[in-house]
């Protein structure tokens, strides 16, 4: 008899969670919902969360980790003409439904995001940092910049899809084409 897939908790609280705080507001959405969605009682979702708070901390614990990850990649990485591009295609080919719901997330509940503050100040602070190691050690203001802007397609695409019927892989796929265009500037 095989055995029963074994689910991770603790994540699949944070997708629930993050699906409710999209959906319904931060506010409006309880740790006793979420384990409803969850089909668990409150009690073994408190065991991994203590609060919703702890909740988006560990979503941009998440992130920061993954922004950690790609500043380690980058820093492997030979010097090379094409090393920004590579950079930030990796960054927003990273994106998936759950990160687009997280970037809309983290874009509509700035206050939140300064109460979880260290946490977030980890994705900002690794993106500058990636987008400084990507740009190259001698890189001129104009160039800085506009590889910051490419690493930032991803957020721009998100929230210039507001309000329209865009899939997320419309939204990638433009991410994508906007940061190729900053990008192109470089060669320009």
């Amino acid at each position: 008899m095989p055995k029963p897939k074994r689910v991770d908790t603790k994540a699949e609280a944070q997708r629930v969670a993050l699906a409710l705080f999209t959906q319904k507001g931060f506010d409006a959405t309880s740790l006793r919902e979420i384990a409803e969605q969850l089909g668990v009682i409150k009690a073994a979702l408190y065991y991994h969360f203590k609060s919703k708070d702890a909740i988006v901390a560990s979503l941009v614990t998440h992130r920061a980790t993954e922004v950690a990850a790609l500043v380690e990649w980058v820093r492997n990485e030979k010097p090379a003409p094409d090393l920004a591009e590579r950079t930030v295609l990796r960054w927003v080919d990273s994106a998936s439904a759950d990160k687009l719901r997280g970037i809309r997330f983290m874009l509509a509940n700035p206050a939140l995001l300064r109460r979880v503050g260290k946490e977030a100040r980890g994705i900002t602070d690794g993106l500058k940092t990636v987008a400084e190691l990507a740009a190259g050690k001698h890189a001129d203001g104009k160039r800085a910049l506009l590889v910051r802007m490419a690493f930032l397609s991803i957020n721009s695409a998100v929230m210039a899809a507001a309000g329209t019927q865009l899939s997320d892989d419309d939204i990638v796929a433009a991410a994508k084409e906007m940061a190729r265009a900053i990008l192109g500037r470089l060669r320009a």
